[in-house]
This record gives structure tokens, C-alpha cells and sequence, in this order.
């Protein structure tokens, strides 16, 4: 199958609307070029020779709908680091972890819930146990967990395994990697892998964050949802952030990406400093 296959206007516009009313994903028109090229892939899995094909088969013959999470799988990026945008675990490390500290001492309710909204391949969540584990006074009988939500199965399957090659275990500081990870060496060379401690604390989960109701019942101390509304438009970002903000425990914060901001949506939540917002208590 040539790579040039076209993906003609009327077809991307009609995928364009399956992934915005299925997933909340905002394609515009300068995203043709990587749409087609990340689903050219699809079509040589499927035998298929045209986006005419592929579009008829994502209507007509996906009745589980395995097809499409597959679409917006391919069409999704899910670029994510260990401590990626240090500065905010270094507030979650300095300012918020203390707060809810001293308030779980003075009620002796030692529960710390933390919500990884869009946690890609795990490495978000495993960076907020690891800050958890680090800064926590172990002597106090923590029950710390944390959720771990994605769209993507494949990307969840990883992330649950939670085992890195070196490059990506690169930028985790030592004392760290030493303590919350186990290396494992084979063929392909060495392979991190978290540590069982680790692990336990992070309960992964697929998650479409469009969907009108969520089958869990909060309430949150902290909620990431970094680097995810980029790809909503204004209505569905204000719909996501109301939904966030009554899942969030009256105090509780929401970290977003440092290339987002709610200056310009209706949101109750209220600005701390920059990527980072407070529910008032």
C-alpha cells in the first residue's frame, strides 16, 4: 500500500467528528497530514485500500468498538516523561504533601487519594508515588493511593507492567532510581522496572474523561490532568474542568500542563500559580 494514499476532506472531516463526539478530540484542519499518516498504518493492518474502506468499517463493522479505540489511540500522542515539569512535584513535594499531612494528623484520617487523569504509559503516576514514598513521614500508618486513568488500553497494558529501558529512566533522579527501581538485565539490555511498593500504590484503569459519569466516587486530594484539555475544545474543557472540580475534595488541587492555562474558561477553581488551581474549601 503507497504511503501517498489520500485521505481526501470529506473523509478526514468525517473521522474528525467521530474522534471529537467519541473522545472529546479536537482535530482541526492542520492535523490532516498527521492524521493520515498515523492511520495509514491501520488500514495495511486491516487489508485496506482507501480511507473510503477504513470510514465505512469504523460505521458499519466495529460493532465493539475495537476499531476505533484503535483509531484514537493512533491519532492521540501520548508523550510523557518521569518528572516531566519538575517544578510541580517539587510543589507537591514542598507544599501540598505537608498541607495534607498536618490536616490528616489532626483528624487521624491518614488517607491520601491522587488522580493521574490521562497517565499515558505510567510514568506520571509512578513520579507522584516515588514523591509520595520520598516525602510521607513513614511512621504514620499512610493509606496512600493513587489512580491512574487512560483512554488507551495498549498504553495502560505498559503501563502496568511498569518497566522502562534506560533512556526513559534517564531523567529520574538517582536516589530515586535506587530506591524504586529493580534493574532486570536481558538480551535487548537493561530494563528498570518499578519496585513492588511502588506499584501497589498505583491502581491503573481505562477511562474515556468525556463521559458523562465516572464509575468511581471521589472524593480527591490532588488531581493531574496534565497536557489532556489540549486536545478539547473550549466547551468540552469547561465541561471536563466541572466534572474535575466535583471529584476534587474541597481544598484539593489540580495540576494541568504548564502549556495550558484557565484564564480563558469558566472554571470554579481557583489559581494558585501557574498550571496548578485550588478548590476552595
Amino acid at each position: 500500500m503507497p504511503a501517498s494514499i489520500d485521505l481526501p476532506d470529506r473523509l478526514y472531516r468525517q473521522l474528525a467528528k467521530l474522534a471529537c463526539e467519541t473522545a472529546g478530540i479536537a482535530l482541526g484542519e492542520t492535523k490532516r497530514e498527521l492524521v493520515r499518516a498515523r492511520l495509514i498504518p491501520r488500514l495495511e493492518a486491516l487489508g485496506l485500500h482507501t480511507f473510503e474502506e477504513y470510514h465505512r468499517l469504523l460505521s458499519k463493522h466495529d460493532a465493539d468498538g475495537s476499531e476505533l479505540i484503535q483509531m484514537l489511540e493512533a491519532v492521540s500522542t501520548h508523550k510523557t516523561d518521569f518528572f516531566r515539569e519538575r517544578e510541580q512535584f517539587i510543589f507537591l513535594a514542598e507544599t501540598v504533601l505537608p498541607a495534607l499531612a498536618n490536616r490528616a494528623k489532626a483528624r487521624r484520617d491518614y488517607r491520601i487519594r491522587i488522580w493521574s487523569a490521562g497517565c499515558s504509559s505510567g510514568e506520571e503516576p509512578y513520579t507522584i508515588a516515588m514523591v509520595l514514598r520520598d516525602t510521607l513521614d513513614p511512621s504514620m500508618p499512610w493509606d496512600a493511593k493513587i489512580l491512574a486513568t487512560d483512554i488507551s488500553a495498549r498504553v495502560l497494558r505498559f503501563a502496568h507492567e511498569g518497566a522502562y529501558d534506560e533512556s526513559k529512566v534517564s531523567a529520574v533522579p538517582s536516589r530515586f532510581r535506587s530506591a524504586c527501581f529493580a534493574t532486570e538485565r536481558t538480551d535487548k539490555g537493561a530494563v528498570f522496572r518499578m519496585k513492588p511498593e511502588i506499584r501497589q500504590m498505583v491502581t491503573f484503569r481505562r477511562l474515556n474523561l468525556i463521559n458523562a459519569n465516572f464509575p468511581f466516587a471521589g472524593a480527591f486530594h490532588v488531581i493531574f490532568c496534565r497536557n489532556v484539555m489540549i486536545y478539547f475544545d473550549r466547551n468540552t474543557q469547561e465541561v471536563l474542568l466541572g466534572k474535575l472540580h466535583r471529584y476534587l475534595s474541597p481544598g484539593g488541587y489540580l495540576f494541568v500542563g504548564q502549556s495550558e492555562s484557565l484564564y480563558a474558561l469558566r472554571t470554579p477553581l481557583r489559581f494558585v500559580r501557574p498550571a496548578v488551581y485550588v478548590k476552595r474549601a
